[in-house]
């Protein structure tokens, strides 16, 4: 696991304290599989190079590498990360993922990639999101992609006890998003611009129904 990369001390240390709580609180925070629109929306591109913002306990990242990605993923919890390196120990694809611990809005590399996800980068304390976008964009190749997924609408047990910092997040749409990144029409194309449901299971165990915003660019010049 790479952390050379140093984090702003100014403003890191209550987000950074934030996400190691959470990931330190429970052995496992999220359920270690694909998020189900990253993999509709990736499964018929070509493999090839991937940085994964904000990768977590690896779930997306590790999806990627399963299928011939070579993957970077990133994020600011060195917990999360090192549950993501055991997981990829475990898969026997170590050698195709490069685990980051970095804060995202100060993390920086020249390096290019053929694809670059944030998938659900909302949080209940401060985050310039719209900065880690458009740096991620920034990274994309000519005739790469950028797939940016986002809780579109709290759950519904958003206001149920422990769970009420959903009511501190922002739900951005993905015409929101086209907005924040304004990149220049001539070098971009959008692919994909939708909300979509899918099947999950509340903190009670309930089936719930919920929905995320999905924009995919391809970058072409």
């Amino acid at each position: 696991m790479n952390d050379s990369h140093a984090m702003d001390p100014a403003r890191a240390d209550e987000v950074f304290a934030h996400w190691e709580e959470k990931y330190g609180s429970s052995e496992g925070v999220w359920s270690g599989h694909v998020n189900a629109a990253l993999a509709h929306v990736v499964a018929d591109l070509p493999a090839g190079t991937a940085l994964d913002l904000g990768a977590g306990e690896g779930g997306d990242a590790l999806w990627l590498a399963e299928r011939g990605w070579e993957v970077t993923g990133i994020d600011i919890s060195p917990t999360a990360l090192s549950r993501a390196e055991r997981a990829a120990e475990r898969a026997g694809l170590s050698e195709r993922v490069t685990w980051v611990a970095a804060d995202l809005e100060t993390w920086s590399c020249t390096r290019e990639f053929d694809l670059v996800t944030a998938s659900f980068l909302q949080s209940a304390v401060a985050l310039d999101r719209g900065r880690i976008l458009r740096a991620g964009a920034d990274r994309v190749a000519v005739g790469g992609h950028l797939l940016v997924v986002a809780h579109a609408e709290a759950p519904p047990w958003a206001h149920d006890g422990d769970h009420d910092h959903h009511a501190r997040m922002h739900f951005p749409t993905p015409e929101d998003d086209l907005k924040v990144l304004d990149l220049p029409a001539d070098e971009w194309t959008t692919v994909v611009a939708d909300v979509r449901e899918r099947t999950a299971f509340a903190p009670s165990g309930e089936e719930v129904v919920l929905r995320d915003g999905v924009l995919l660019l391809r970058r072409s010049a």
